[in-house]
């Protein structure tokens, strides 16, 4: 099965990245994005692809130690942006404004559990973030763009956060579908 790691938002801050994420689909709407669902914004941790079924117990556990000497942390969201650029984006995000090193810390320390068990180390500096869409071609670029130039500093909101998820991802042809498998609370 395909799995993921992440942590959840609050809905009363996911419901202010949807309204921005609403606008900008309007603003930019001839661009080609494949734009994320309510159930697929989180912010991901690690990436872990395909775990064999009888793996997926030790992959718990090992979460599980990490998350237990791991205390809450206290997030926020804001900005919006792409990767690589604002000019010619290729994913579309929501930045995390308060808590970054945390939660950095957070995953440096998954990732090197993850890495014991035989995944593939990150290659890349964490950037928490959460995507609010994947462009697929140019086209409507430039309105996109400008959409996101528009959109300027949104402030989306804080919350706690005291637990991790270990999701599968299981691939349908309307889009991935998120289901949890194990929750482990942060701290124990």
């Amino acid at each position: 099965m395909r799995c993921f790691i992440a942590i959840d938002v609050a809905p009363e801050v996911l419901a202010g990245i949807l309204r921005v994420q609403g606008a900008l689909r309007a603003t930019a709407a001839r661009a080609d994005v494949r734009w994320a669902g309510r159930e697929q914004l989180h912010l991901t941790i690690k990436f872990l692809g395909a775990v064999p079924d009888e793996r997926v117990p030790d992959v718990s556990t090992a979460l599980g130690t990490v998350t237990a000497a791991a205390a809450p942390i206290e997030l926020a969201a804001g900005g919006v942006g792409g990767f690589p650029s604002v000019k010619s984006p290729r994913v579309l995000w929501v930045g995390i404004t308060a808590g970054a090193p945390v939660l950095a810390e957070l995953a440096r320390a998954v990732d090197g559990a993850m890495t014991r068990l035989g995944f593939a180390p990150e290659v890349r500096s964490f950037r928490g973030h959460l995507t609010l869409g994947r462009v697929r071609s140019p086209r409507g670029g430039a309105a996109l763009a400008k959409a996101l130039g528009a959109a300027g500093a949104p402030v989306f909101g804080a919350w706690s956060v005291s637990e991790v998820v270990l999701y599968e991802s299981r691939l349908r042809p309307t889009g991935a579908v998120y289901v949890p498998i194990s929750h482990h609370a942060l701290g124990g």
